[in-house]
């Protein structure tokens, strides 16, 4: 019985145990499947890379999300928080919360009407959960997981931006032209921008919560709107290029980011298999460059230094030069193709900084 007892003990000592520590780096955790359940873009799990070792390859943390034939479901969004150390990853039906020291699972939620692309309070408090394409989004308790509000906007809930200040939140639905502000106090509508042409797909916002700029449907291109007086402002469309059949979305750019200085701003174009390069020094912006990627993409992301530039497609380009300097590939060579990742800066054995899965500007 003893021997037993020491064996129990052993394991849950075991289980309890920290991972082993990142060394002091900044990190790209990519989760997967990110390009709806495809699994040959990365299999499954949360893939680690090294941003300052050429973004290599470190390690897979197992994760949650998967069917009841235990077969992984679509990942939807996945944040972070350095203050609480948690990673947050939602699939179409649920959203699970892991810790980030110890790569364990905290807890695995499901929410009525399902998930989509969340966003998360800077502080870790709160996160905003918006069902798959219903009218509702759920705000939930960072630590618990828990249903602290809810709230319904307007009509086919998807993608959400959390202010870097934390006080608001921008909601947007798949067939709604207008974008709705949320006060993160009072989990309350506000503000309103828009009406935009079409309905809002992937959108962004500056650092100062004065502009967005948004791709929508039928359109190779974006349009800019004015968060301060709600008016739609330009609509820009790419030259050179036509629009043509799309793998995914069902629309011609679906992916928009700012670099971190707000220089420049990347977009989509599927067809081409092009990131669209627009100079935001000027307004309305001015296309400057057009560069390719390996598939079609869904989607872009920046380095919080604003060095690299992360499409969907695991290509990884150096702004400055506008040339691919690596390739996302797993432990078996594989191409590795996520819509959804988010940078983690680690130091002493501790999560420091984490970034965002959209590529917000970052002028305060």
């Amino acid at each position: 019985m003893r021997c037993w007892l020491s064996l129990v003990i052993l394991i849950a000592s075991h289980a309890a145990m920290a991972a082993e520590p990142l060394p002091d780096g900044r990190y790209l955790y990519v989760a997967c499947p990110g390009i709806r359940n495809y699994l040959e873009f990365g299999g499954h799990g949360l893939l680690v890379f090294d941003i300052d070792r050429d973004h290599r390859f470190v390690k897979r943390i197992a994760t949650g999300g998967k069917n009841a034939a235990g077969e992984p479901i679509n990942v939807k969004g996945v944040c972070a928080s350095a203050t609480t150390s948690r990673i947050y990853i939602s699939t179409l039906t649920s959203m699970e919360c892991l810790d980030l020291t110890t790569e364990k699972l905290l807890w695995e939620r499901q929410y009525d009407g399902g998930c989509d692309r969340m966003a998360i309070a800077p502080d870790g408090k709160w996160l905003y959960v918006p069902s798959l394409e219903k009218d509702h989004w759920h705000v939930v308790d960072g630590q618990s997981g828990d249903v602290l509000a809810r709230i319904e906007p307007q009509p086919g809930a998807h993608n959400t931006v959390g202010g870097l200040d934390g006080k608001h939140v921008y909601l947007a639905g798949l067939r709604s032209k207008v974008l709705k502000i949320a006060d993160a106090e009072t989990h309350t509508i506000v503000r309103e921008c828009g009406p935009f042409t079409q309905p809002i797909r992937p959108f962004t916002i500056n650092g100062k919560q004065t502009l967005c700029f948004a791709n929508v449907n039928e359109l190779l291109g974006f349009e800019v709107g004015d968060l301060t007086t709600g008016k739609m402002l330009h609509r820009v469309e790419v030259t050179g290029f036509a629009k043509g059949p799309t793998k995914r979305h069902g629309c011609p750019s679906h992916g928009i980011g700012l670099t971190p200085d707000e220089k420049e701003l990347w977009i989509c174009d599927a067809a081409n298999r092009r990131m669209h390069v627009f100079d935001t020094t000027v307004m309305p912006p001015k296309q400057v460059a057009s560069l390719p990627v390996r598939e079609q993409p869904g989607w872009i992301t920046f380095s919080l230094d604003g060095r690299f530039a992360y499409p969907s497609t695991g290509d990884v380009y150096d702004v400055a030069t506008r040339k691919i300097v690596a390739h996302l590939t797993d432990e078996h060579g594989g191409e590795v193709h996520s819509e959804k990742m988010v940078e983690v800066h680690w130091a002493n054995g501790r999560v420091m900084h984490t970034g965002d899965q959209f590529g917000l500007g970052r002028v305060r």
